[in-house]
């Protein structure tokens, strides 16, 4: 549990990040307002406790079968996160919301939210590396451990991009209007990352 602090920081860093998730929220909110939003944000949560589960349960079956490649995942992940930040930094710029189209129907809103999410390889990739940097390789209830932890990242991704669903067209115009910020989010958040990164890689005391 003493990891909890930390896996709720680098979540939070890597939610409020603008990525594909966010944009999408945003898009279908400004497009067909407040509802078309919030469904968005409920068809992304919903990819990404497919990808907790996946995770979850193929992660418990390789723990299983050899410590020693669990141990090889997280090394992995500590990698992974260290290249997700330099990535950020590299790739850092105002958030592009031209993308914004005709107004969907909800179902289409929510299929197209999650299915983003369940078809993306990054996507299954960020879950099989970053939950395990925080699971304990002594720990008895590794599994469930897991899981909970992917239930939080997935609650604290609704209650963000919910938000932002409900508030699309202000904080559209608001975003547009500071083009320097997304930068400095993308800058700030990868930097912590690698430093995060860096942390989970040194060996554990044990």
């Amino acid at each position: 549990m003493e990891s909890l602090p930390l896996f709720i920081i680098a979540s939070a860093l890597l939610i409020v990040t603008p990525g594909p998730d966010l944009i999408y929220v945003l898009t279908r909110g400004i497009s067909g307002g407040k509802q078309s939003g919030v469904v968005s944000a409920i068809g992304v949560t919903a990819g990404i406790l497919f990808h907790t589960l996946a995770a979850t349960l193929g992660l418990a079956v390789l723990l299983k079968t050899s410590a020693i490649g669990f141990l090889l995942v997280k090394t992995a992940g500590g990698v992974y996160l260290i290249y997700l930040g330099y990535q950020m930094i590299r790739n850092r710029g105002s958030i592009d919301l031209s993308g914004v189209g005709a107004r969907i129907g909800t179902k289409k809103c929510i299929l197209q939210g999650c299915l983003s999410n369940v078809l993306n390889p990054k996507v299954a990739l960020f879950f099989v590396t970053f939950l395990p940097q925080f699971v304990s390789l002594e720990s008895n209830n590794y599994s469930l451990y897991m899981a909970g932890l992917g239930l939080l990242f997935a609650s604290m991704t609704a209650v963000f991009l919910m938000f932002l669903g409900l508030f699309a067209g202000q904080i559209g115009t608001w975003l547009q209007q500071k083009k320097r910020l997304a930068s400095q989010i993308n800058s700030g958040a990868g930097s912590a990352l690698i430093l995060l990164g860096l942390f989970l890689l040194k060996p554990q005391q044990h």
